[in-house]
């Protein structure tokens, strides 16, 4: 192996330097082809070896051959012969001799190299020993790492081509067995002088081997006495708070470790006094360290703590001091975890005490947390940039804000919620008093101050009940008049949108905060206006009820604000009136629905008119965004009515469904609009249901048409709203009406088809989805038409032709409904019943299995080559799973047949692909299996033999030869 030959690597050479140099990309293009090729090929074993050899070799050269020869023993060590493993293992311990003092990047890859040489080299029994007597005892540092990358490589063994019996003795024998041996060499290592007890690599190999050594083993020696003192070493800082966090989770079993806590809780909180030092020092990576040694330890004995509150209580404290302390914000959120899971355990009943002792913590921790939401002073007088220009520290600051609002949701919980939002009612009443006559309407003092108790009154909305009758009576009156400050007003109005629900059951306080709310639509700032029109949703939503008698008067309001706002605030106030139009009595609804859509299709009749003209997109956008709203309206306005009445909406419905056709007709090449149009027709029929029949006629043409002229799968979409919905056995649906239902589905199944024959699959990713997804509820509603139907077979063919394409989503859905069309052929179908009173399975009779089998018997190969050949070169590694429970099926249904399928397509993979006795040995694995009955694992050796497969060969640009799909025919 280590030859030392140089021949033929300056061609590697050349492309790593195309790679690093300014060249264009096609020549980087064909560089990095070639180095993919040389990476799989079997001369890559020599060469890599000469590069790393050779003293005229670059250090990138060296890793990147390195890096190659870990990849080569990982996933190729079947191209060596048995019997050169052992030239192979010495030549990288010589190799590993002449990195041992780095560069380190190399000598880690190495390491990993020998390590997964051992793993596979069962021969090889003595590996710590030899690995050890061959670097020496001055290679500390290399053997450290070897030691440390080891248990990492065992445990991610699975990459590796090892039986799952040879796997778990191997484990046995390099890590269950070393483990002693491996702790008396670490204390020997660590005794041997000041340096080494505190060197970083000694604390990177105790946090791997933790998996093996037990942690008691570790605390109860001169390891644990190590590692607290490197906390005071910079140098070793890092990796010791890494191993010392290991250590602590290892203990997450309190009652199995109670012994080992008892030993390291003093230690942990001997270290108290360093957070004001480190908090003064200013050096932020050593107090987050800090803060998550005592995080870490809470979250793994926060058992312990609600059993012993007295005991732990100097835990608890650290972990609040380091919350306190934290001035720049950056080490708190490690916190966050603890205080989750400690709200969680003091809660229970049975912790009532330690609720009891710890109540002043949480009190204490409320202050802090609101203390913390608080806005920056920005240095110069300019508001409007209070993070110097860093919009990703602004953002970073926004997110933390959320979370630091589920602590306070977990304090609330804790010392219930009246207590938090009276602290938060304390502050803000304590502003007015002191700053409320200084504010004007061009400046507010301190106002920082007064924002985060609002931001904590609306991060709190949630856990308050509308029952709450203590603080919110006083709070929601001193809300409604705070200044007309920008982020003042926004987090005022957020908030009292967060309590809508307890102002529906105290209307004497609506009409303050309804005023307060709409005079935010008139406000210079996009973000109150965008608050408003959010919080104006809520309102209409939780207090309907309460604006029915509103509904006229509202009505200049939302013609004025319309068009002013952006389209998603648009959608929250229309949400807001749809609301307050469904609580009016039934007499009434029509005419209050009339009055505020008639307005919407007017304009949106006008901008169409326009988008016929116009030249950009922007007025055919403007379309589809009023299209949007007349479906909210749809979503929400909802009356029950009984069957034998009119339903007024749907009466409006059908007054409009001309102007959406015409919509439909005139825009085909517009798939905003096109999908505006189907979503809005699609929550026709689900929030009407059977009372939309009298439209469903016109519904199904223009679907169909529509469909046909325009190609898109929105249509498909709203169609499979019309099959759920008027299923056969639905509840007032005739027999007739459930036939033609089905009848307009192979309709658009034959348009689909001959759409297929057209254009080729990757120009219909997005309609073959809508289309499976369409079929796989055609299957569960009308599975004895369809499967007996001579559409059926074409679909099959056309399921294979969508398997050619590489895009996620049309690809789960076609898998997803091979797996329910296959599963029709047995006596188990995956299904659904419609009755709801029967928990049975139902039942398949034997003319659609054999309907199924037959189908299968004509296309069952085709499959199989194209499920295999997705699964080794093309599918997106999310569809796996699924493509593997297509072959399940096949083998269920038809185990014969379907070994032959695949050994037949195995056998086509291009020549070279396939390691010698490689298909042989599969193929009799799996026979053995079908034998057997054992199918589940007949997927198992399927999906890593395709998953090796893939690691080893990439698609030949030359094509797939006698694996390349053929194009999909249809002349119905």
């Amino acid at each position: 192996m280590a030859s030392g030959v140089s021949d033929g690597i300056e061609p590697v050479l050349a492309a790593l330097s195309t790679m690093q140099a300014n060249v264009d990309r096609s020549q980087k293009s064909e560089a990095h082809e070639y180095l993919e090729k040389f990476q799989k090929s079997p001369e890559a074993w020599a060469k890599t070896h000469s590069l790393l050899s050779s003293p005229k070799t670059t250090s990138e050269a060296k890793l990147f051959a390195a890096t190659t020869l870990k990849g080569k023993i990982t996933y190729d060590l079947d191209q060596l012969p048995r019997e050169s493993l052992t030239s192979l293992r010495d030549s990288l311990l010589t190799l590993l001799v002449s990195f041992r003092e780095g560069p380190r990047p190399i000598r880690t890859q190495l390491c990993v190299c020998l390590a997964n040489l051992a793993i596979q080299m069962l021969e090889w029994k003595n590996v710590l020993g030899q690995v050890g007597s061959t670097l020496g005892n001055s290679a500390g540092d290399c053997i450290l790492e070897f030691l440390t990358i080891l248990p990492e490589e065992v445990t991610e063994g699975r990459k590796i081509n090892l039986t799952e019996e040879e796997l778990t003795t191997r484990t046995k024998d390099l890590l269950e067995d070393n483990a002693a041996q491996v702790l008396a060499l670490l204390i020997q290592y660590a005794r041997s002088s000041p340096t080494a007890a505190s060197n970083p690599r000694l604390f990177e190999c105790i946090s791997s081997w933790l998996r093996e050594i037990p942690a008691t083993d570790v605390v109860n020696s001169f390891l644990f006495d190590a590692l607290i003192n490197a906390l005071s070493d910079e140098y070793s800082f890092d990796a010791a708070v890494d191993c010392l966090c290991t250590i602590l989770r290892d203990t997450r079993e309190v009652d199995e470790s109670v012994g080992t806590i008892r030993a390291i809780y003093p230690r942990i909180v001997s270290l108290q006094p360093k957070i004001a030092q480190f908090a003064q020092s200013e050096d932020l990576e050593i107090y987050k360290g800090l803060t998550r040694i005592f995080a870490e330890a809470g979250e793994a004995w926060v058992v312990m703590i609600a059993r012993f509150p007295a005991d732990f209580r100097s835990l608890v404290e650290s972990i609040l001091e380091c919350c306190g302390r934290d001035r720049d914000r950056d080490a708190i959120s490690l916190t966050f975890l603890f205080w989750y899971e400690f709200k969680q355990i003091i809660t229970l009943e049975k912790y009532k005490e330690a609720r009891d002792q710890y109540t002043e913590i949480f009190n204490r921790l409320v202050d802090i947390m609101i203390k913390h939401l608080e806005y920056p002073n920005p240095d110069s007088v300019d508001e409007s940039d209070l993070f110097d220009g860093d919009r990703e520290q602004e953002e970073k600051f926004r997110e933390f804000r959320h979370q630091m609002g589920d602590v306070l949701k977990d304090c609330c919980e804790v010392i219930t919620v009246t207590e938090c939002l009276g602290k938060a009612f304390t502050l803000i009443q304590k502003w007015i008093s002191t700053y409320g006559s200084q504010a004007t309407s061009t400046s507010v003092p301190h106002w920082q101050e007064l924002e985060a108790p609002l931001f904590s009154m609306r991060a709190m909305g949630r856990m308050v009940s509308p029952e709450e009758s203590v603080v919110l009576r006083q709070v929601i009156p001193l809300v409604v008049q705070i200044p007309g400050h920008g982020k003042l007003r926004f987090q005022a109005i957020m908030a009292l949108a967060r309590y809508t629900d307890w102002t529906a059951q105290h209307p004497e306080f609506l009409q303050p905060q309804l005023n307060f709310v709409i005079a935010g639509f008139s406000h210079s700032s996009k973000e109150v206006v965008r608050a408003a029109a959010l919080a104006f949703k809520f309102f209409g939503t939780d207090c309907r009820n309460l604006l029915q008698s509103h509904v006229t008067e509202l009505h200049p309001f939302y013609e004025s604000v319309l068009d002013s706002l952006p389209p998603v605030s648009q959608e929250e106030v229309t949400e807001g009136v749809a609301c307050i139009i469904s609580a009016q009595d039934l007499g009434k609804i029509y005419d209050t629905f009339k009055m505020y859509c008639d307005p919407v299709i007017k304009r949106m009749m006008t901008r169409a008119n326009e988008a016929k003209s116009a030249q950009d997109d922007s007025t055919r956008l403007a379309v589809a965004d009023y299209l949007q709203l007349l479906t909210v309206f749809v979503q929400n306005i909802q009356p029950y009515v009984s069957p034998q009445q009119e339903n007024p909406a749907v009466k409006y419905c059908q007054e409009i469904l001309p102007v959406l056709s015409a919509i439909a007709e005139n825009f085909t090449s517009s798939i905003p609009i096109l999908e505006r149009v189907c979503r809005c027709w699609r929550y026709m029929v689900l929030s009407y249901r059977t009372a939309i029949l009298p439209l469903l006629p016109t519904l199904a043409q223009q679907l169909a048409s529509g469909f046909e002229n325009s190609r898109q799968g929105c249509f498909l979409w709203a169609t499979d709203s019309v099959l759920r919905e008027f299923a056969e056995g639905a509840e007032f649906v005739d027999a007739a009406t459930s036939q033609a239902i089905y009848n307009f589905f192979e309709q658009q199944a034959l348009a689909f088809l001959r759409i297929m024959n057209d254009l080729p699959p990757e120009d219909l990713p997005d309609v073959i989805e809508d289309f499976f997804r369409l079929l796989i509820d055609a299957l569960i509603y009308y599975h004895q038409q369809l499967l007996l139907s001579p559409v059926c077979q074409h679909i099959l063919s056309a399921s294979l032709s969508a398997l050619t394409l590489q895009q996620e989503p049309p690809l789960i859905a076609t898998l997803h409904y091979l797996r329910d069309f296959l599963s029709y052929g047995t006596d188990h179908p995956n299904s659904s019943n419609l009755d709801g009173h029967d928990s049975q399975p139902p039942h398949n009779p034997p003319q659609m299995q054999l309907a199924v089998k037959q189908m299968v018997v004509s296309q069952g190969e085709p499959l199989v080559q194209r499920i295999l050949t997705g699964m080794m070169f093309s599918f997106p590694r999310d569809c796996l799973q699924d493509a593997s429970g297509v072959l399940l099926v096949l083998f269920e249904l038809m185990p014969q047949e379907t070994a032959v399928w695949v050994k037949g397509t195995i056998g086509m993979l291009p020549t070279g692909s396939i390691r010698a006795g490689e298909v042989d040995r599969l193929m009799n694995a799996v026979d053995m299996k079908v034998q057997g009955g054992d199918l589940r694992k007949v997927r198992v050796l399927l999906q890593d033999f395709t998953t090796s497969y893939r690691r080893r060969n990439v698609a030949p640009r030359e094509g797939l030869g006698r694996l390349e799909a053929t194009r999909f025919r249809f002349d119905g």
